[in-house]
């Protein structure tokens, strides 16, 4: 029986997209994850939320680009569109990161391509 787990788990692991780089650190206070080959940094305020998008470590317009970012703080669960606001941000008014909360960004780009980011806020 482990040795069953032990194969299927090594092919679950080949059967992952693999990235051609890191995210990076974060440069506005948040929490930074890769994906797309494109590197997203989720930061709390006041009101809400904003996500900085980045393109091997520069600015990448966020224009023509839409969204929505789900937040699981516990049990609570809050939705907001992601709306551009900016060179390279897309903000989420509503919602709110407390620490340890989960956050799912799931962005449409300009070209209609699909992008899904997962957060664990701090």
């Amino acid at each position: 029986m482990n040795k069953l787990l032990s194969v299927l788990l090594t092919a679950a692991a080949f059967a992952l997209p693999a990235h051609a780089h890191e995210a990076g650190k974060p440069k506005h206070g948040g929490v930074v994850q890769g994906a797309s080959d494109l590197a997203f940094e989720l930061v709390r305020q006041p009101d809400g939320a904003v996500l900085y998008v980045e393109d091997h470590g520069k600015p990448l317009p966020t224009q023509g680009m839409s969204g929505k970012l789900t937040v699981l703080n516990g049990r609570e669960k809050t939705e907001a569109d992601l709306k551009p606001v900016g060179d390279n941000r897309l903000e989420a008014r509503g919602v709110q990161l407390g620490a340890g909360a989960k956050a799912v960004a799931a962005l449409t780009t300009p070209s209609k391509k699909a992008v899904t980011v997962r957060f664990t806020v701090k």
